[in-house]
């Protein structure tokens, strides 16, 4: 089942990934997506922290049905974190 959008928490400077939620049956599944990730994603390389939101933002909808596949090929238990890197990319 398909994880639908819930909040954006924002960029995390200390693990370099920005921090999201989705939902899966109304339940908050943490994500994250790498910097390097996003960066790939985007075309580009060495965004400022400050305009990580804004990147998320123009790449939302990719970035989160990732996280949904992600989460539908993961073992299920609580707290699980769906964290996106490059090798989630090249599918």
């Amino acid at each position: 089942m398909p994880l639908t959008r819930d909040r954006i928490i924002g960029h995390d400077l200390e693990r370099l990934a920005f921090r999201f939620t989705m939902l899966n049956d109304g339940e908050a599944v943490q994500c994250q997506i790498s910097d390097a990730a996003m960066d790939e994603l985007a075309g580009m390389q060495g965004t400022e922290s400050s305009a990580r939101q804004a990147q998320f933002t123009s790449l939302r909808e990719t970035i989160e049905r990732i996280a949904s596949d992600l989460y539908d090929e993961a073992p299920r238990f609580k707290g699980y974190v769906v964290r996106i890197f490059i090798r989630h990319l090249e599918r």
